[in-house]
């Protein structure tokens, strides 16, 4: 797997990700283009990026991550990838790298979701993340490097 920053031509193949209902469920409606648009821009090209695009190992755009501050000592790790490539493990391993590069900074990762989000709970779980409880209406789990 490889984590680039985005780039503005990545807004067909996030629209893949953004625009699928089915991807969506458990976050918010399905995008137009030009909130694709909107969300590379705001989102994925500023100075600190909250989002970078996921690649497999073609060099195939996967979906993408999210990795930023979650507050001073934590780090919010996630993902939203196309349904093509659901079942293929890719979850994992980008929060296995998301971590890792979170431990590097001494700081904690944070993964928020619905609470019903099984999938995601379960990547959690299995990549050593402890359930803290929910907060805002979504289950928060924490892994702590220390």
């Amino acid at each position: 797997m490889k984590i680039r920053n985005m780039v503005e031509s990545d807004a067909e193949d996030l629209m893949e990700v953004l625009g699928d209902p089915d991807v969506m469920t458990y976050i918010e409606p399905p995008y137009s283009i030009e909130e694709v648009k909107d969300f590379i821009r705001e989102a994925g090209l500023g100075e600190s990026p909250a989002v970078y695009s996921a690649e497999n190992d073609d060099g195939e755009f996967v979906g993408y991550v999210i990795w930023h501050d979650y507050d001073d000592d934590s780090m919010e790790i996630g993902w939203l990838l196309k349904k093509k490539h659901w079942g293929k493990g890719y979850a994992t391993a980008l929060t296995k790298e998301l971590a890792d590069r979170t431990a590097a900074m001494g700081k904690k990762a944070v993964i928020e979701c619905d609470p019903e989000q099984e999938i995601t709970k379960k990547i959690a779980l299995k990549a050593g993340f402890e359930y803290q409880g929910i907060e805002d209406d979504l289950c928060v789990y924490v892994k702590d490097f220390k």
